[in-house]
């Protein structure tokens, strides 16, 4: 298996100690410190984190800005592992609007000749519908997501049968990476503290309207296809929040930088183990409130970073 160099979830606060013990001033001083700190105080933005901007012709060609600043991360009513919330600082960044495509990650392996860890081990996780349970199945590649006998994978939709460490090959060749987990979910609560469940509000439907590729139908028995695909859809299908991202919810479960672990412990050194595992988010086509809502925002799931699936996929991000 490949290793990953160990990248922790480390939320740091420094504090400025005042020890009015080590500072002494003469009367002089004291006036000119206090007039200097009552100044201070009133300048417009003062103490305001700096709003990074960029203009609309520097972002590249199929990146959305996401703004910077406090986000909420998880949710009390959610699952165990989405508590306890909290809140944290998020610095600029630009992301992918869409997930990365088959067409995109063909032209990475015909540029590099690079092998997907599905194609080194011979094999994919695919879902046997016939049986409704999970299998590994021999031959199931990015090209071929649901083994040889099965239709290619369409250009326009997602690449899948692709592990962590093929996302992460990817990324560093487009001059990218994966984003943290607090940054997907900070850019799909459209970088602000919105309460909502999903990226494009409270409801999977609106005027009849299915805002996310889904399960449909009562899983595992019957698939509906109600919102107009089994499995994957084309990138950019349904609905595009008001930051310019698709796919914040469904299609594909999407890799994101970070090791999972609870919350609780977000703060603490992390060395990861031969049994580590990496963040999913945003859920997938195989998500039915019934047993997975994970196209909400706060939804986590997790799996090691050479597992390749096909209902996983992923997008990439850049620090302003």
């Amino acid at each position: 298996m490949k290793t990953e160099p160990m990248r922790p979830l480390i939320l740091k606060i420094n504090p400025i100690w005042f020890d009015p013990e080590r500072i002494s001033f003469h009367r002089g001083g004291i006036q000119l410190f206090l007039a200097t700190l009552i100044l201070l105080l009133f300048l417009p933005g003062c103490g305001e984190r700096e709003k990074v901007q960029i203009p609309p012709e520097e972002i590249p060609e199929g990146m959305v800005f996401v703004p910077g600043g406090r986000t909420t991360i998880g949710s009390e009513s959610g699952l165990p592992n989405e508590r306890p919330v909290f809140e944290t600082e998020v610095s600029a960044f630009l992301m992918d609007k869409d997930l990365v495509t088959v067409a995109q990650f063909r032209e990475f392996v015909e540029a590099t000749g690079y092998v997907s860890e599905a194609e080194q081990f011979g094999d994919g996780i695919v879902f046997d519908f016939e049986q409704a349970q999970w299998v590994l199945l021999d031959g199931a590649t990015w090209e071929y997501p649901n083994g040889p006998e099965g239709p290619a994978a369409p250009e326009d939709h997602p690449v899948t049968q692709v592990s962590w460490n093929d996302a992460a090959a990817y990324l560093e060749w487009a001059g990218k990476r994966l984003p943290t987990e607090i940054e997907w979910e900070h850019a799909a609560r459209g970088g602000e503290n919105r309460d909502q469940l999903y990226a494009w509000g409270n409801s999977l439907t609106e005027e009849g309207r299915y805002q996310a590729n889904t399960w449909t139908g009562t899983f595992p028995s019957e698939n509906s296809e109600a919102d107009g695909y089994r499995q994957t859809s084309p990138v950019g299908e349904y609905h595009i929040t008001e930051l310019g991202l698709s796919d914040m919810g469904g299609n594909v479960w999407e890799w994101t930088q970070d090791w999972y672990r609870p919350y609780a412990f977000r703060e603490r050194p992390y060395q990861p183990g031969p049994q580590s595992e990496k963040v999913l988010r945003g859920g997938s086509f195989m998500c039915h409130i019934s047993y997975c809502h994970g196209y909400r925002v706060s939804s986590r799931s997790h799996a090691t970073p050479d597992n390749a699936a096909f209902h996983t996929g992923f997008r990439g991000v850049r620090d302003v």
